[in-house]
């Protein structure tokens, strides 16, 4: 078996970098939108977290499919 390449270490702070910053863009602003549209039909309240929270979560599922595709530019072994 062949030893693992060394982490690059440049490109890893670069993709920790980058996914802080995407993700609290991505996770706050599918937050905002499911509080908005809690808000906008007039829901109840139980309601609006749910979609909140479901915001939240593709928030997270889009910043995995980003990091994931980031990985494919800068890869961080090698």
């Amino acid at each position: 078996m062949a030893d693992p390449k060394p982490i690059n270490w440049r490109n890893a702070l670069t993709i920790v970098s980058v996914a802080v910053l995407v993700g609290t863009e991505l996770v706050g602003v599918s937050w905002a939108a499911g509080w908005a549209l809690g808000g906008i039909f007039q829901l109840p309240r139980a309601f609006g977290i749910a979609f909140e929270v479901a915001g939240g979560l593709f928030g997270m599922l889009l910043l995995f499919y980003f990091v994931r595709a980031a990985l494919k530019v800068e890869p961080i072994r090698g």
